[in-house]
């Protein structure tokens, strides 16, 4: 049995806990590893690793960092068929799938690459008379990033290459449901030329994360995962006087009007409903059809859905893969079993798929229900698996209170050709991140990611410009030099002439 440890100041360390986890190949159902489960002294001496290396890093000029995250960045490229097996291996989405999230990872260390710039201060001259005045910004210190199951390398990969390049150390808590790929992360950040120390990953559960929120070296946190836990860290990060960022739960909507493409809106729901599997914080799980569109869309999706080629994530010809554990495959179903005692029409029923060759493997085929209602619960929670509901509304005023009345608001979309529309539901919506005929819409890594609402709790998104401000303490400096001229004390509020 593989036997995973921790990784911190540039070697595998073992930890002294006899907690272990198991890791699963979700497209066989059979361990492949054990996983050690990190105690709180284990934390503890890792981030005073990152805290000792804090000091010299720190002082490293912006541009060696930024090559050594070229390094790392050409690193990743020359190992992406690896990671991307490693990938799949422990989460079990298809091949170019987690190919695809590894790259848009990839993207955002190649934003940080531009760090020199990104750091850039604003100087004023002159704002009294012989007094300047100019901003930097610096680095919090240690930092920890707690990250889920679904994207092993893209969620922490938004978090640590932009806090490491503005200066910071890190120390990484990845799932312990697919820990590999960020320990070989680790690995390769060594191999680029990066400090011991600088970046740490420890594997744990609930002991790991309590003693993240209370041990006082960490000076911030980054969380991705449920609203409940994401409220839970936000809070208890504030109470200990933490910089948090914390993105919850999502239940995004794709609004369908009467005027779209339908193939292009039957497609893109295909993929952004049951790509990953659903385990997508921007699945899109609920499809608002506008009046008249609703039964053929239905009736396209229906078929689509049927067709849908399920099979292990190394498999070609496999358009969606297994669930990531067997507790998460019967928490999805029951959701389906739910969705039908409140009288949702289930169009598709996928529940009882069984491949040959591969039945222990944690599959279920898609789920499509028809004529769901707001008060259901499969409507106001996130499965967070491949199901989508269809939810029909009169007119676009009603699909716009849909979106904006659920208590979620991590991204949305719309299909329609109607540029007046597209507008409005762009400018409306009280949505963080918004698609026009695009039913993924991800922000590039020089923008930042983020949603509204019960979607994120703490003031920054993640990634881009709001990496670089979150990952960054502003410091304004006042300066007058002697210019031989005597003044007298001033008892006054300082006002520049």
């Amino acid at each position: 049995m593989n036997s995973i440890e921790h990784f911190v100041d540039g070697k595998i360390l073992k930890g002294n806990s006899k907690k272990t986890g198991k890791v699963f190949d979700p497209s066989t159902g059979e361990q492949t590893s054990e996983v050690k489960l990190a105690t709180t002294a284990d934390i503890n001496k890792a981030i005073e690793v990152a805290k000792k290396a804090f000091l010299g890093w720190s002082q490293k000029t912006p541009l060696f960092r930024a090559r050594v995250l070229f390094k790392f960045k050409e690193l990743i490229e020359k190992n992406s068929d690896e990671l991307t097996k490693i990938i799949v291996s422990e989460h079990g989405k298809v091949y170019e799938d987690a190919k695809g999230s590894l790259i848009r990872g990839l993207e955002v260390v190649e934003f940080a690459c531009g760090i020199p710039q990104l750091l850039k201060g604003e100087f004023t001259e002159n704002v009294g008379t012989n007094v300047d005045s100019w901003s930097t910004r610096q680095p919090l210190g240690v930092c920890a990033g707690i990250t889920p199951f679904n994207f092993p390398a893209m969620v922490p990969m938004w978090m640590f290459p932009m806090s490491i390049a503005c200066g910071n150390t890190f120390v990484l808590k990845p799932s312990e449901k697919d820990p590999s790929c960020s320990m070989k992360l680790a690995e390769l950040f060594m191999e680029a030329g990066l400090p011991p120390g600088v970046f740490n990953v420890v594997n744990g559960d609930k002991e790991a994360v309590d003693a993240i929120i209370n041990n006082k070296d960490i000076a911030a946190v980054s969380f991705v995962g449920s609203t409940p836990i994401a409220k839970y860290i936000y809070e208890n990060c504030a109470k200990n006087e933490k910089r948090v960022q914390a993105l919850g739960g999502a239940k995004n909507h794709c609004v369908i009007m009467p005027d779209c493409d339908l193939d292009q809106a039957v497609n893109g729901l295909m993929g952004a409903a049951y790509g990953s599997a659903g385990e997508r914080c921007m699945a899109q799980s609920v499809a608002v059809a506008v009046g008249k569109i609703a039964d053929p869309l239905v009736k396209n999706l229906s078929k689509k859905v049927e067709s849908l080629k399920v099979g292990p994530g190394l498999d070609k010809k496999s358009q969606m893969g297994p669930l990531v554990t067997k507790q998460h495959l019967d928490k999805v179903k029951g959701y389906v079993d739910i969705g039908v005692k409140e009288g949702a029409k289930l169009v598709v029923d996928g529940r009882n798929l069984k491949l040959q060759g591969y039945e222990k493997g944690f599959y279920m085929g898609g789920c499509l229900f028809d004529h769901v209602k707001k008060g259901m619960k499969i409507y106001k929670e996130e499965i967070f698996g491949p199901v989508l509901s269809v939810v029909r509304a009169k007119d676009y005023n009603e699909a716009l209170n849909l979106v904006n009345d659920h208590e979620f608001g991590n991204g949305t979309s719309i299909f329609t050709r109607d540029g007046d529309t597209g507008r409005s539901f762009a400018s409306n919506v009280k949505i963080g991140m918004v698609g026009i005929n695009i039913p993924i819409p991800v922000p590039m890594a020089f923008h930042s990611f983020g949603g509204w609402k019960r979607s994120l709790f703490g003031d920054q998104h993640i990634h881009g410009p709001e990496g670089v401000r979150f990952y960054t303490k502003l410091k304004t400096i006042t300066s007058r030099w002697p210019s031989g001229i005597k003044s007298d004390p001033e008892f006054i509020m300082p006002t520049m002439k």
